[in-house]
Protein backbone atom coordinates (compact mmCIF):
# COMPACT_ATOMS: atom_id res chain seq x y z
CA UNK A 1 0.00 0.00 0.00
CA UNK A 2 1.10 3.14 -0.50
CA UNK A 3 2.53 5.70 2.24
CA UNK A 4 -1.04 7.98 3.61
CA UNK A 5 -1.12 11.62 4.41
CA UNK A 6 -3.70 12.64 6.82
CA UNK A 7 -5.46 15.88 5.87
CA UNK A 8 -5.53 17.86 8.86
CA UNK A 9 -7.82 20.62 7.49
CA UNK A 10 -10.55 17.89 6.80
CA UNK A 11 -9.47 14.72 9.22
CA UNK A 12 -9.43 15.61 13.40
CA UNK A 13 -11.25 18.30 13.23
CA UNK A 14 -12.46 17.11 16.63
CA UNK A 15 -9.09 18.74 17.72
CA UNK A 16 -7.73 22.49 17.25
CA UNK A 17 -6.01 23.19 14.25
CA UNK A 18 -2.68 22.79 16.00
CA UNK A 19 -3.61 19.89 18.19
CA UNK A 20 -4.37 18.10 14.80
CA UNK A 21 -0.54 17.56 14.07
CA UNK A 22 -0.75 15.14 17.54
CA UNK A 23 -3.34 13.69 17.43
CA UNK A 24 -2.94 12.28 13.37
CA UNK A 25 0.85 10.91 14.16
CA UNK A 26 -1.23 9.34 17.42
CA UNK A 27 -3.08 7.66 15.15
CA UNK A 28 -0.21 6.34 12.72
CA UNK A 29 0.09 8.66 10.33
CA UNK A 30 3.80 9.51 9.46
CA UNK A 31 2.72 12.60 7.26
CA UNK A 32 0.37 15.50 6.97
CA UNK A 33 -0.94 17.54 4.34
CA UNK A 34 -3.87 20.78 4.81
CA UNK A 35 -4.84 23.62 3.43
CA UNK A 36 -4.00 27.06 4.72
CA UNK A 37 -1.35 27.44 7.62
CA UNK A 38 -1.15 31.43 7.08
CA UNK A 39 -2.93 32.00 10.17
CA UNK A 40 -0.75 30.52 12.42
CA UNK A 41 2.85 31.42 12.53
CA UNK A 42 5.34 29.48 10.40
CA UNK A 43 7.69 28.34 13.70
CA UNK A 44 4.82 27.18 15.45
CA UNK A 45 3.61 24.86 12.29
CA UNK A 46 6.87 23.64 12.17
CA UNK A 47 7.18 23.37 16.02
CA UNK A 48 4.49 21.21 15.83
CA UNK A 49 5.76 18.70 12.60
CA UNK A 50 8.86 18.10 14.46
CA UNK A 51 7.02 17.56 17.82
CA UNK A 52 4.97 14.60 16.46
CA UNK A 53 7.36 13.55 13.81
CA UNK A 54 5.61 13.99 11.05
CA UNK A 55 6.61 15.15 7.33
CA UNK A 56 5.00 17.87 5.58
CA UNK A 57 3.18 16.31 2.17
CA UNK A 58 1.61 19.11 0.82
CA UNK A 59 -0.22 22.90 1.53
CA UNK A 60 -1.85 25.64 -0.52
CA UNK A 61 -1.00 28.67 -1.84
CA UNK A 62 -3.03 31.50 -0.35
CA UNK A 63 -6.17 31.54 -2.37
CA UNK A 64 -7.01 35.16 -1.84
CA UNK A 65 -10.10 35.94 0.06
CA UNK A 66 -11.27 32.27 0.83
CA UNK A 67 -14.46 33.75 2.51
CA UNK A 68 -15.12 36.10 0.08
CA UNK A 69 -15.35 33.29 -2.75
CA UNK A 70 -11.84 33.02 -3.78
CA UNK A 71 -10.25 30.05 -4.86
CA UNK A 72 -6.96 30.77 -6.32
CA UNK A 73 -5.67 34.25 -7.93
CA UNK A 74 -3.92 32.63 -10.84
CA UNK A 75 -6.16 33.06 -13.84
CA UNK A 76 -7.40 36.28 -12.55
CA UNK A 77 -5.19 39.18 -14.60
CA UNK A 78 -6.50 41.77 -13.16
CA UNK A 79 -5.35 40.23 -9.94
CA UNK A 80 -1.97 39.28 -10.69
CA UNK A 81 0.02 41.61 -8.35
CA UNK A 82 -1.66 40.20 -5.63
CA UNK A 83 -0.85 36.20 -6.74
CA UNK A 84 2.72 38.10 -6.49
CA UNK A 85 2.23 39.09 -2.89
CA UNK A 86 0.47 35.39 -2.15
CA UNK A 87 3.29 33.39 -2.91
CA UNK A 88 5.80 35.69 -0.96
CA UNK A 89 3.59 35.57 1.83
CA UNK A 90 4.15 31.67 1.74
CA UNK A 91 7.89 31.42 1.57
CA UNK A 92 8.19 32.18 5.10
CA UNK A 93 6.13 29.05 5.92
CA UNK A 94 8.11 26.79 3.13
CA UNK A 95 11.22 27.49 4.40
CA UNK A 96 10.40 26.52 8.17
CA UNK A 97 8.50 23.82 7.52
CA UNK A 98 10.60 22.05 5.11
CA UNK A 99 7.57 21.33 2.29
CA UNK A 100 8.30 19.95 -0.53
CA UNK A 101 5.06 20.32 -2.44
CA UNK A 102 2.66 23.59 -3.17
CA UNK A 103 -0.45 23.44 -4.55
CA UNK A 104 -1.45 26.57 -6.90
CA UNK A 105 -5.10 27.09 -7.31
CA UNK A 106 -6.07 28.69 -10.41
CA UNK A 107 -9.24 30.58 -9.08
CA UNK A 108 -12.59 31.21 -11.18
CA UNK A 109 -12.39 31.66 -14.48
CA UNK A 110 -13.39 30.69 -18.62
CA UNK A 111 -10.17 28.68 -20.13
CA UNK A 112 -11.81 30.26 -23.21
CA UNK A 113 -10.72 33.45 -22.25
CA UNK A 114 -7.13 34.25 -23.65
CA UNK A 115 -6.74 36.74 -20.98
CA UNK A 116 -7.58 33.89 -18.08
CA UNK A 117 -5.44 31.84 -19.70
CA UNK A 118 -2.02 34.03 -20.17
CA UNK A 119 -2.66 35.23 -16.76
CA UNK A 120 -2.63 31.46 -15.57
CA UNK A 121 0.31 30.56 -17.76
CA UNK A 122 2.24 33.55 -16.41
CA UNK A 123 1.81 32.70 -13.12
CA UNK A 124 2.60 29.49 -13.14
CA UNK A 125 5.80 30.47 -14.49
CA UNK A 126 6.31 32.93 -11.95
CA UNK A 127 5.77 30.31 -9.02
CA UNK A 128 8.26 27.85 -10.46
CA UNK A 129 10.68 30.13 -10.76
CA UNK A 130 10.53 31.90 -7.60
CA UNK A 131 10.43 28.46 -5.34
CA UNK A 132 12.62 26.72 -8.12
CA UNK A 133 15.66 27.47 -6.05
CA UNK A 134 14.37 26.30 -2.72
CA UNK A 135 13.99 22.67 -4.72
CA UNK A 136 9.86 23.16 -4.60
CA UNK A 137 7.39 21.42 -6.72
CA UNK A 138 4.36 23.50 -7.18
CA UNK A 139 1.49 21.42 -8.18
CA UNK A 140 -1.83 22.30 -10.19
CA UNK A 141 -5.80 20.00 -9.66
CA UNK A 142 -8.12 19.63 -11.52
CA UNK A 143 -11.21 20.46 -9.39
CA UNK A 144 -15.04 19.22 -10.22
CA UNK A 145 -17.68 21.77 -11.22
CA UNK A 146 -20.26 19.76 -8.65
CA UNK A 147 -17.67 21.35 -5.57
CA UNK A 148 -16.31 23.62 -6.93
CA UNK A 149 -18.30 25.43 -9.90
CA UNK A 150 -16.59 28.40 -12.09
CA UNK A 151 -13.32 26.45 -11.15
CA UNK A 152 -11.20 27.43 -14.10
CA UNK A 153 -8.83 24.14 -13.83
CA UNK A 154 -11.06 21.33 -14.05
CA UNK A 155 -10.12 19.64 -17.05
CA UNK A 156 -7.20 16.41 -16.88
CA UNK A 157 -6.41 16.51 -20.13
CA UNK A 158 -6.17 20.29 -20.09
CA UNK A 159 -4.14 20.11 -17.35
CA UNK A 160 -1.43 17.16 -18.86
CA UNK A 161 -1.24 19.34 -21.92
CA UNK A 162 -0.28 22.27 -20.13
CA UNK A 163 2.27 21.35 -18.01
CA UNK A 164 3.54 19.37 -21.37
CA UNK A 165 3.14 22.92 -22.83
CA UNK A 166 4.99 24.90 -20.48
CA UNK A 167 7.88 21.92 -20.03
CA UNK A 168 8.94 23.30 -16.32
CA UNK A 169 10.67 21.23 -14.13
CA UNK A 170 9.10 21.73 -10.77
CA UNK A 171 5.84 21.80 -12.57
CA UNK A 172 3.69 18.84 -11.38
CA UNK A 173 0.24 17.25 -11.33
CA UNK A 174 -1.83 17.03 -8.28
CA UNK A 175 -4.15 13.71 -9.20
CA UNK A 176 -6.85 13.67 -6.80
CA UNK A 177 -9.03 10.32 -7.21
CA UNK A 178 -11.77 11.83 -6.39
CA UNK A 179 -12.16 14.86 -8.55
CA UNK A 180 -10.47 12.44 -11.22
CA UNK A 181 -13.42 9.90 -11.46
CA UNK A 182 -16.32 12.36 -11.44
CA UNK A 183 -14.79 14.88 -14.17
CA UNK A 184 -13.99 11.60 -16.15
CA UNK A 185 -13.86 7.92 -14.99
CA UNK A 186 -11.12 5.77 -16.07
CA UNK A 187 -8.77 6.31 -12.54
CA UNK A 188 -6.83 3.86 -13.30
CA UNK A 189 -5.92 4.90 -17.11
CA UNK A 190 -5.73 8.46 -15.71
CA UNK A 191 -2.85 6.95 -13.43
CA UNK A 192 -1.06 5.15 -15.70
CA UNK A 193 -1.40 7.77 -18.16
CA UNK A 194 -0.41 10.61 -16.09
CA UNK A 195 1.77 9.31 -12.86
CA UNK A 196 5.42 10.55 -14.45
CA UNK A 197 4.23 13.95 -14.15
CA UNK A 198 2.11 13.75 -11.07
CA UNK A 199 3.60 14.87 -7.88
CA UNK A 200 1.09 14.16 -5.75
CA UNK A 201 -2.31 12.12 -5.00
CA UNK A 202 -4.78 12.65 -3.18
CA UNK A 203 -8.02 10.14 -2.29
CA UNK A 204 -11.37 10.11 -0.97
CA UNK A 205 -14.56 8.46 -1.36
CA UNK A 206 -16.89 9.09 -4.52
CA UNK A 207 -19.65 10.31 -4.01
CA UNK A 208 -19.72 11.42 -0.68
CA UNK A 209 -16.07 12.23 -0.17
CA UNK A 210 -15.84 9.87 3.14
CA UNK A 211 -13.43 7.49 3.90
CA UNK A 212 -11.68 5.92 0.90
CA UNK A 213 -13.39 2.40 0.81
CA UNK A 214 -16.66 3.44 1.45
CA UNK A 215 -18.32 4.09 -2.14
CA UNK A 216 -18.02 3.33 -5.85
CA UNK A 217 -14.94 3.12 -6.16
CA UNK A 218 -12.30 -0.10 -5.19
CA UNK A 219 -10.29 2.27 -3.54
CA UNK A 220 -7.83 -0.46 -2.36
CA UNK A 221 -7.32 -2.10 -5.69
CA UNK A 222 -6.04 1.75 -7.00
CA UNK A 223 -3.82 1.89 -4.51
CA UNK A 224 -2.70 -1.63 -5.28
CA UNK A 225 -2.20 -0.31 -8.78
CA UNK A 226 -0.54 2.41 -7.59
CA UNK A 227 2.16 0.34 -5.67
CA UNK A 228 2.64 -1.70 -9.30
CA UNK A 229 3.06 1.75 -10.74
CA UNK A 230 6.11 2.50 -8.55
CA UNK A 231 4.28 5.59 -7.24
CA UNK A 232 6.81 6.23 -4.25
CA UNK A 233 4.82 9.69 -2.91
CA UNK A 234 1.95 10.34 -0.68
CA UNK A 235 -1.59 9.92 -0.80
CA UNK A 236 -3.30 12.64 0.82
CA UNK A 237 -6.52 11.26 2.55
CA UNK A 238 -8.61 14.47 1.63
CA UNK A 239 -12.16 13.45 2.80
CA UNK A 240 -14.34 14.29 5.16
CA UNK A 241 -14.99 11.34 7.94
CA UNK A 242 -18.52 10.45 7.83
CA UNK A 243 -18.48 9.49 11.75
CA UNK A 244 -15.96 11.18 13.38
CA UNK A 245 -12.11 10.62 12.31
CA UNK A 246 -10.93 8.08 14.38
CA UNK A 247 -14.38 5.93 13.95
CA UNK A 248 -13.31 5.66 10.55
CA UNK A 249 -10.24 4.71 10.18
CA UNK A 250 -10.12 1.08 9.99
CA UNK A 251 -9.50 1.35 6.06
CA UNK A 252 -6.10 2.67 7.17
CA UNK A 253 -5.23 0.33 9.70
CA UNK A 254 -6.21 -2.46 7.39
CA UNK A 255 -4.52 -0.29 4.13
Amino acid sequence: MPKFAANISMMFTEWDFLDRFAAAAGHGFTAVEFLFPYAFPAEEIARRLEASRLTPALFNLPPGDWDKGDRGLACRPERAAEFRASLERAIPHVRATGVRRLHLMSGHGDRKDPHALAAYKAAIRHACATVGPLGIDILIEPINGRDMPGYFLNDFTFAAELIGELALPNLKLQFDIYHRQILHGDVTRGLDAMLPFTGHVQAASVPMRNEPCTGELDDARIFRHLDQLGYGGYVGCEYRPAAGTAEGLGWFRNA
